[in-house]
């Protein structure tokens, strides 16, 4: 069997989120359905007809890349250190969802809200995306509740290792410089602990990008106090 080199791929759309860097995104898809997202087709695939029945599908599907890990040069690496097992131990490339990978290929299932016909072609807007701003979207395909769901499906090493949860505590005078749409995703974001599971030092002040804002924050104890938002310069 004939196997090509290299298989051509371009983008079919981008997404439209409220992060432009990594920091802060939620590890999974779904984790955060407050959040709200918009997929944005290229020129070339603006057509009505491209998503005619979308619509009856409750959520889909979205395989696109990890652009921000892709680095010139880069050589394969068989195994990758999971945040989730605290960035200490390895496991199999292929045994985890790295962005460090051959293809830096990511799956991500969505809820679809709606589709809206817009002077960019249809637009879909999503909640539960896990992507950075501007991330490219190779494929969209719709989720198939026959087929795809597995209620019985073993986790590996994710079944025995606690995602950590946190109470976020966000002072009112700074909850009110969030515009009111955006106050619940980002409580859900803070709750969900944005920071990289292997740190856990409560003096260390983070801070992310959200929708335009600053978020900065301190955590201990089970307890994320929001310090500061502001808009981003």
């Amino acid at each position: 069997m004939h196997t090509p080199e290299g298989i051509l791929m371009r983008p079919v759309a981008h997404i439209r989120s409220d992060f432009p860097t990594k920091f802060g995104i939620p590890k999974q898809s779904g984790l955060s359905e407050a959040l709200e997202a918009q997929v944005v087709f290229c020129p070339e695939y603006r057509s009505a007809d491209a998503v005619r029945g979308l619509e009856e599908f409750s959520h889909i599907w979205l395989l696109w890349q990890f652009s921000a890990a892709v680095r010139e040069g880069e050589t394969f690496s068989p195994t990758v250190r999971p945040p989730r097992l605290g960035g200490n131990k390895r496991v199999g490339v292929f045994a985890s969802r790295s962005p460090f990978r051959p293809n830096h290929i990511g799956l991500s299932c969505v809820k679809l809200e709606r589709i809206e016909y817009t002077s960019e072609g249809p637009v879909l807007i999503v909640r539960g995306a896990d992507l950075m701003d501007a991330t490219p979207i190779l494929d969209v395909k719709p989720y198939l509740p026959y087929a795809d769901s597995r209620p019985d499906a073993a986790g590996g090493f994710t079944d025995a290792v606690s995602a950590r949860a946190l109470r976020a505590e966000i002072p009112e005078e700074l909850l009110r410089r969030v515009p009111e749409e955006k106050r619940e995703p980002l409580r859900e974001v803070l709750e969900q602990d944005p920071r990289p599971s292997y740190q856990d030092d409560p003096e260390r002040i983070y801070g992310f990008g959200f929708a335009g804002m600053e978020v900065r924050f301190r955590a201990s104890n089970g307890v994320l106090t929001v310090l500061d938002i502001r808009k981003e310069n």
